[in-house]
């Protein structure tokens, strides 16, 4: 089964373990359109030259499908470039305690207010100590190096601040590691305690179990948190489509694939070396299936005064006052722009030099092509 795309074909091949009525709708949704990507059965674009017809399938967007992201990454590159400002940037990673995971495993609702509360932290922190707003953007993460659930969150914040009342950009700002570690491990652990007072929460344990959970997990001294303090606009980026548009894991990871196991290679950060992982392929395709983001939910959300209600509002001044001129946001690219820009090809040239033109569309195939009928 070895090939240049092991998980396309080992979802294939696995199709009976996890396209059934209890997976999880988004799974199997997302599963379904990395096995037809780049399939006629999505629909396709024909073009044409005087001497030959080139068919060029349309790919599935899947945000778990590791060949749709990275031109969507560079597009994104793109954007951001001309909306954010040059000026040093930070970063910053919020860990929890592996006791907790299985808490948002099982409620996966919850997900969605963790990029809130980490944005929420790290303002109020700022606005405490230097009175003023950040730029920050929040990547929520489910995944380790293992597949194992791991729920973090990378943050991408400013490394100055608007300071509202003096009309000015404060920099540098020092972030406080211990500080910030503390609100943080305050706030997951307060919303957790309300989820629970409120009967929101799905458990193996019984209520009174899971708040000693909580309450051993508030009194550990240290929960994990990392901080770049300082980092170039091209470097804040480069950071941010990383983590955005990863998978859960890279298909260059997975060694050898046959019809009962899957071999991976995987960094261990405390042995800080690369080993070899192996699962059953039923146990491989349930770990990749834990990953796969409910519908709806972003992989980027913005804060601060990246915030859509704030963004419009304070652009054009926060560029003053750091002395540079506002963007206007660039021409989205076209598909064929872009892959001539950032991949130095031109697909609509054929073997003989020659230009070719559109000549008309297939359309999907209705019965095979997920949310169709």
């Amino acid at each position: 089964m070895r090939n240049h795309q092991p998980l396309k074909q080992i979802l294939v091949s696995t199709r009976g373990y996890w396209d059934r009525p209890e997976t999880r709708p988004a799974v199997r949704q997302n599963f379904d359109k990395m096995t037809l990507c780049g399939t006629p059965a999505l629909g396709a674009e024909i073009y044409a030259s005087k001497n030959e017809e080139k068919r060029v399938c349309h790919t599935c967007k899947s945000r778990a499908c590791p060949g749709c992201g990275y031109r969507a990454t560079l597009l994104w590159q793109r954007e951001q470039w001309a909306a954010l400002p040059d000026i040093p940037y930070a970063g910053i990673v919020f860990t929890m305690p592996s006791a907790l995971w299985p808490i948002f495993e099982q409620n996966r609702h919850l997900l969605h207010d963790l990029p809130g509360l980490g944005a929420t932290v790290i303002q109020q922190w700022a606005r405490n100590k230097y009175g003023v707003r950040l730029l920050i953007m929040v990547v929520p993460h489910t995944f380790g190096g293992y597949l194992n659930f791991n729920t973090h969150l990378h943050v991408l914040v400013s490394a100055g601040g608007l300071k509202e009342s003096e009309g000015r950009w404060i920099t540098p700002l020092r972030f406080d590691k211990d500080t910030l570690m503390r609100m943080w491990r305050y706030a997951v652990i307060t919303y957790l305690r309300e989820a629970l007072k409120a009967n929101v929460l799905k458990s193996d344990s019984d209520g009174e179990d899971l708040a000693k959970v909580l309450t051993a997990e508030y009194e550990r001294p240290r929960w994990i948190t990392l901080i770049r303090p300082s980092m170039s606009k091209r470097q804040f980026l480069g950071y941010a489509a990383r983590y955005a548009r990863r998978p859960p894991i890279a298909q260059s990871r997975i060694l050898t694939v046959t019809n009962h196991e899957v071999e991976f290679r995987t960094k261990d950060k405390k042995q800080k070396r690369w080993v070899t992982v192996r699962h059953s392929i039923e146990e491989f395709v349930a770990a990749l299936a834990r990953h796969v983001p409910d519908r709806y939910r972003n992989a980027i959300r913005y804060f601060g005064l990246l915030a859509p209600r704030s963004k419009g509002l304070t652009s054009a001044a926060l560029f003053a006052l750091v002395g540079q001129s506002d963007r206007p946001h660039p021409k989205r690219l076209s598909w064929r722009e872009s892959l001539r820009r950032y991949f130095g090809v031109d697909p609509l040239i054929d073997r003989c030099g020659q230009s070719m033109h559109w000549i008309r569309r297939l359309k999907p195939a209705a019965s095979q092509v997920p949310g169709i009928q």
